[in-house]
């Protein structure tokens, strides 16, 4: 029998994306089939994912949700068992899942997604007939109130459900003042230090590590460094005392969308063995940029312009990086004055800096087919997307040692060259001097052609997909039920 497991997500590929989460989400169920587990994934019901799965099927409704009516809508997408929560006074807006078009959090934040935790809670603990689940799976601040109402106000009399919490970014935690813990509908005991309540307000984040059977993080460095204040972020104390229940899990990508093979986004596909025919794809970016065409290095970006990805040395570093004969391609959105440094970067540099602010998902791809090398400075990583798709498409990553960079990067130091398993190149220190180091490390060996191609077939030839990883999911689901059985 497999097992059956309830994915509770504010977003997930193809439906809803806004970063790394939406493609774990994903992937998950797919990765996990391989397991013998059948994994149910439950999403908001945002305009677009609504539109997606039409009318689908009614399983369920809610005369009061959190104070509004709702309904569970049943559908398959991609061939994968999705439950929408149609809440339309939640969900039924403009603007992405967590900010309106102003780009300004939405006030009732709290509301809306503590309701989403109330419905998963119901379904996970039987509250719709013919749905049942051996565990719930929850990820990130917007799905963690799950646990709160699973352990401190379960539908029904069943017994308690086995339960994992997926931490993608320790940085985004859902806190909120004590006043808003009385509209949560939860018993009184589920305020105190052993449930939502952390530094004096409600903590989602806090109550998803706190309740969960198991914590996962999306690489085993990220585990490590969240004991840490400068990466736990006030809840580095509650990750220690959770010991051995902390475990990281490299993330993997969709080796099928991701495939330079097959990529219909790419001028010209190729594989390891034909890296020759990459060169259509940086002419075509070349052309896209507006830039200058150069057998040069062609360095890429694609990452949100804040502080956590390094991009505010970007613009530091861009006399360095165009003085050593390279170029850059940036496609990314964020911090205003990152964005006009960088307008001022490529002012001064006419055809050598290329910039394309917002997301393209195209692009991207054909960034990475037609790139030399990624740039990748982040100052916290938790496991990272953009190095992997580098990987696999030969677009060498230059990385910060942090989180899931320095666990799936292998840094081209002379003993890892020497012996042909280098990948890309590791700096320590989000500087002007280190990331400047690291540009002129990636120049010098782009200009030694055979060393430069070993490098990107070694990348392209790792095993980036969810195989091990659904794997080491797979287990810990089933440890969990085995101690709850």
């Amino acid at each position: 029998m497999p097992l059956n497991v309830l994915s509770v997500t504010s977003e997930a590929v193809p439906l809803v994306k806004t970063g790394g989460l939406a493609d774990v989400a994903g992937a998950l169920p797919a990765a996990l089939a391989q397991q013998g587990v059948a994994m149910t994934t439950l999403l908001p019901g945002y305009p677009a994912v609504g539109a997606a799965i039409g009318k689908g099927k009614r399983l369920h409704k809610w005369d009061s949700l959190l104070g509004e009516p709702a309904q569970l809508l049943g559908a398959k997408v991609g061939g994968q068992d999705v439950l929408v929560l149609d809440a339309p006074a939640y969900f039924a807006r403009d603007g992405n899942p967590y900010m309106d078009s102003t780009g300004k959090d939405w006030d009732d934040n709290w509301r809306r997604f503590a309701a989403f935790g109330r419905a998963a809670a119901d379904i996970a603990s039987g509250a719709v007939k013919k749905l049942s689940f051996d565990l719930v799976h929850t990820h990130d601040w917007q799905a963690a109130m799950t646990l709160a109402y699973l352990r401190h106000a379960p539908f029904g009399s069943g017994g308690p459900k086995p339960a994992v919490m997926t931490i993608h970014n320790m940085a985004f935690q859902g806190w909120y003042d004590r006043t808003i813990f009385s509209d949560l509908e939860l018993p009184k005991k589920a305020w105190s230090i052993d449930g939502v309540e952390t530094y004096g307000g409600v903590g989602f984040l806090k109550s998803g590590l706190q309740l969960a059977d198991m914590v996962t993080t999306v690489s085993p460095t990220y585990a490590r460094e969240i004991v840490r204040a400068e990466f736990g972020m006030g809840l580095e104390g509650l990750v220690a005392t959770r010991g051995d229940r902390v475990r990281g899990i490299v993330n993997g990508i969709d080796t099928a969308e991701w495939n330079p093979a097959t990529d219909p986004a790419l001028k010209s596909n190729f594989t390891s063995r034909s890296l020759a025919k990459r060169k259509a794809n940086k002419r075509a970016l070349e052309k896209h940029f507006g830039l200058e065409k150069s057998d040069g290095p062609l360095f890429i970006m694609v990452t949100r312009l804040t502080w956590q990805k390094g991009a505010d040395v970007i613009p530091e570093v861009l006399d360095h990086l165009i003085g050593n004969g390279g170029r850059l391609a940036l496609l990314g959105s964020g911090d205003a004055e990152i964005v006009a440094a960088l307008k001022a970067g490529a002012a001064r540099h006419p055809g050598k800096v290329g910039l394309h602010f917002g997301y393209d998902e195209a692009l991207s791809h054909q960034m990475q087919g037609g790139g030399d090398v990624i740039l990748v400075p982040s100052r916290f990583e938790p496991c990272g997307l953009t190095q992997l798709y580098g990987l696999a498409y030969g677009c060498v990553p230059v990385v910060s040692r942090t989180g899931g960079l320095s666990d799936t990067i292998i840094d081209a130091n002379p003993a890892a060259l020497a012996s042909g398993a280098a990948t890309g190149i590791q700096f320590d220190g989000v500087h002007y001097h280190a990331l400047a180091a690291a540009i002129s490390r990636a120049v010098e060996l782009y200009r030694q052609p055979k060393v430069w191609q070993k490098i990107q077939r070694t990348g392209m030839n790792a095993d980036f997909s969810w195989a091990r990883s659904g794997a080491e999911y797979a287990a810990i689901y089933r440890q969990l039920t085995e101690e709850n059985a």
